[in-house]
């Protein structure tokens, strides 16, 4: 059997990293099963961001400059593999953090020349998309949960580089709603898994926290999302109990993981039924419901949406929890995608830096 080995560079926020991926290609000469990480380097700033509770954009690509060359290195050196023996270079493109995003495309691009590789711009949404691919070889199509610091969107996956949006946030991305929610009770940053410890200790049902969207009039069609309210819900909520004792942060970030667990579940469950309407039924196996992105880590999101892809005759699938958040192992994987279907940009070294880039802008 066959195989490209391509290395993968990620900088679109505060984690920089590199990691080299080895994908399985048959006789047909497209990619079979599961690929294997050769390594896996992430180097996390959560240290330097948290004071200030959210990541400092001037600080971020500081820091991915004076790492990033070290980290190529050490990838390179833990799959014991040289320039020579890679078969692309790929580099998340967008979206992101814009000063991050220079920092690693130019330095993959310089890489790339100086080796005589193909370059592969990468969205970074289509890395997190496609990393279920990387673990559990997950067969298209498969409806698409992505829930991320930056992004909270229903999206049909079709095929490599055919996405359909079913829904997407108005406002804050879940994640962000967590870090805002975390930060508004006096909890450390990430706000994720600081919400999801405090939970554990609380009552869920303590305080009526709104489900913003899920009980008013929406179209038929609508898996749209909305956390301000709720983050405004639990600010009020708050202020009523100052000042707060640590019962009452035990409950109130149980009261809200709650409510954010309704609405991800609602929105979810819908979007499976509009996906299972427009697909032929497989008789042989269940559809995959995929989740991914950072807060795709959290357990209690990971229970209850298993429920309710079994109710929907869906299988969850999630990739291990260290590939949900920022990693380059999902990006050197689209990549090989990328490079094995010959789906690339027609002047890959041209490929601009965005800020702004939806998924869904990638469909032909």
């Amino acid at each position: 059997m066959q195989h490209k080995i391509v290395l993968g560079i990620e900088t679109s926020c505060d984690e920089t990293a590199a990691a080299i991926i080895r994908a399985p290609i048959d006789a047909d000469g497209t990619i079979c099963g599961t690929g294997d990480i050769l390594s896996n380097v992430v180097l996390s700033q959560i240290d330097m961001h948290a004071p200030y509770g959210g990541v400092v954009p001037e600080l971020a690509a500081r820091a991915h400059l004076s790492q990033l060359d070290h980290l190529v290195a050490q990838a390179l050196d833990e799959a014991d593999i040289a320039l020579d023996g890679l078969d692309a270079i790929a580099a998340t493109a967008g979206p992101g953090l814009i000063g991050g995003l220079l920092i690693g495309l130019t330095t993959a691009k310089a890489i790339a020349l100086a080796a005589n590789k193909p370059f592969i711009a990468i969205n970074h949404l289509e890395g997190h998309a496609l990393t279920v691919r990387l673990t559990n070889a997950t067969r298209f199509p498969y409806l698409l949960l992505l829930v991320s610091g930056g992004h909270c969107q229903l999206m049909s996956v079709e095929g490599l580089g055919t996405y359909h949006c079913l829904g997407t946030t108005r406002d804050d991305a879940v994640g962000e709603a967590f870090d805002k929610a975390a930060k508004l009770l006096r909890l450390g940053y990430p706000g994720g898994p600081e919400i999801e410890a405090r939970a554990l200790s609380g009552d869920s049902k303590a305080y009526a926290l709104p489900r913003p969207l899920i009980n008013g009039p929406q179209e038929d069609d609508d898996c749209d999302f909305s956390f301000s309210g709720l983050k405004t819900a639990l600010r009020q909520q708050a202020e009523k109990l100052q000042p707060l004792s640590d019962q009452h942060i035990d409950d109130l970030a149980a009261s809200f993981q709650a409510a954010v667990m309704d609405c991800l579940a609602e929105r979810s469950a819908k979007a499976m039924r509009l996906f299972s309407a427009r697909h032929a039924p497989d008789d042989t196996t269940p559809w995959p419901f995929v989740i991914a992105g950072g807060v795709a880590a959290n357990q209690a999101l990971r229970t209850r949406l298993a429920d309710v892809a079994e109710q929907y005759g869906f299988i969850l699938q999630v990739a291990p929890p260290a590939l949900c958040t920022d990693n380059a192992a999902m990006i050197a994987w689209a990549g090989a995608e990328r490079l094995v279907a010959d789906r690339m940009t027609e002047q890959p070294m041209a490929a601009p830096a965005q800020a702004r880039w939806p998924l869904a802008d990638l469909t032909d």
